[in-house]
C-alpha cells in the first residue's frame, strides 16, 4: 500500500484510542486480536460501520489472563473512539467529553499516529460474514446497562440454567482463570436478548396439537418475528450475529445460550424453509456457514499468539455427541 493511499484510510477510518493499557493486555476487534506492546495506543483505519472490542487483562509476567470484557460499537467514518484503562477496575472506561475533544483533536493532527496498530484490512471480509445483520438499533436493543459483555458477571443470571454435560464444561472453561476481573456485579446485568421458549404451551387445546406445535416450530417463529421483530426476518438474524459474536469473541455463556436457542428454533421449523419463510432460511444458512467456518478454523494466526490467554474459537467439544448441533442436525438428517 503507498503512503497516499495509507493516508487517506487513515483520515476516511475510525480510529480506537486506548489509552494507558498494560503491557502484555490482549485487545481484539472483530476477528483480530492483539497483546499490547509498551507503546501502543489503540487501532486506526478501521473501516466505518459495526465493531466488537474485547480484551483480556493480564498479570505483570503476561502468563495469566482475566475473563474477557468486550462491547459492540458503530464507528462513524472519521469517528475517534476514546476509553482509558483504569487500574482498579481492570477495565476500559469513557472519557469526559472535556477529554475526548482534545484527544481527538490529536488523533486527527496525526500526534499518536505511530502508536496506532493499523486494523487489518484483508481479514475485514471475514468480520463482514459474521456481522452484516447487526445494526446500529440492534446494538442499542441488546447490549447491557453500560455496554460491557463479560461471563464474570453471568454467575447470578445463568445460576439455574439447565446445562448439558457440554454447556456445563464449556460454562467451566470460559469462568475458570487464574485471577478474576474486577467486575461490580451489582451494577452489572445481561444482554437483553429476546425469550425464546423451549417449548410451546397453550391451553385449550388438543394434545396431538401442542406435539404438533412442538415438533414443526414454524408457528413459534411466526410468533416471535410479529411480537419481538415487527416481522422482520433481519433483526432476526441481527441478533443471531449479536449473540454468537459476543459468545466466540467476548466469551460470553449467555450469549451461547441465547444462541443456541435461535438455532433450535431454527433448525426446528419443518414448514417455514420450503413454504413461508424461504429466503430467511437461505440467510441463516448463509450465516451460520461462516459462523461454524470461522469458529471452527485451527490454523488461526492469533489462535496460536494468544494460546496462553483466551481464544476466540470453538475447540473439540463442538464434535461430542452431547453437542446440541451434533443432536439438531442427526434429527434433521
Amino acid at each position: 500500500m503507498d503512503a497516499d493511499t495509507a493516508l487517506e484510510l487513515v483520515k476516511r477510518g475510525a480510529t480506537l484510542l486506548l489509552l494507558d493499557v498494560p503491557q502484555y493486555t490482549l485487545v481484539g476487534i472483530d476477528t483480530q486480536m492483539f497483546s499490547v506492546g509498551p507503546v501502543f495506543k489503540g487501532l486506526k483505519m478501521i473501516p466505518p460501520g459495526v465493531h466488537f472490542v474485547y480484551y483480556s487483562s493480564s498479570s505483570r509476567d503476561g502468563k495469566e489472563f482475566s475473563p474477557i470484557i468486550g462491547f459492540f460499537v458503530d464507528a462513524g467514518p472519521s469517528e475517534v473512539i476514546i476509553r482509558r484503562w483504569t487500574t482498579e477496575e481492570e477495565r476500559l472506561v469513557s472519557v469526559s467529553e472535556e477529554e475526548a475533544e482534545r484527544y481527538c483533536q490529536a488523533v486527527k493532527s496525526m500526534e499518536f499516529d505511530r502508536q496506532l496498530g493499523p486494523y487489518d484490512l484483508n481479514r475485514y471480509g471475514d468480520w463482514k460474514r459474521l456481522s452484516n445483520y447487526i445494526t446500529k438499533d440492534t446494538i442499542q436493543r441488546l447490549e447491557p446497562i453500560g455496554g460491557d459483555i463479560t461471563v464474570a458477571c453471568e454467575s447470578e443470571i445463568l445460576k439455574n440454567t439447565p446445562k448439558a454435560a457440554m454447556e456445563k464444561a464449556l460454562d467451566e472453561q470460559l469462568k475458570t482463570r487464574k485471577f478474576s476481573a474486577s467486575v461490580d456485579k451489582a451494577q452489572s446485568r445481561g444482554c437483553y436478548y429476546t425469550s425464546i421458549p423451549h417449548f410451546v404451551k397453550r391451553r385449550g387445546i388438543e394434545g396431538h396439537e401442542l406435539t404438533s406445535l412442538n415438533l414443526d416450530k414454524t408457528q413459534l417463529l411466526e410468533t416471535i418475528l410479529a411480537t419481538e421483530f415487527g416481522g422482520s426476518e433481519d433483526l432476526l438474524l441481527g441478533e443471531f450475529q449479536f449473540s454468537f459474536i459476543a459468545f466466540l469473541m467476548g466469551q460470553s455463556l449467555e450469549a451461547f445460550l441465547q444462541w443456541k436457542a435461535l438455532v433450535g428454533l431454527l433448525l426446528g421449523c419443518t414448514e417455514a424453509p420450503f413454504h413461508t419463510r424461504t429466503q430467511l432460511f437461505t440467510k441463516f444458512v448463509r450465516v451460520i456457514y461462516y459462523q461454524l467456518k470461522y469458529g471452527l478454523q485451527k490454523d488461526s494466526a492469533d489462535n496460536r499468539s494468544t494460546e496462553q490467554g483466551t481464544s476466540a474459537l470453538l475447540d473439540d467439544l463442538w464434535f461430542s455427541t452431547d453437542s446440541f448441533l451434533h443432536r439438531l442436525c442427526k434429527v434433521i438428517g
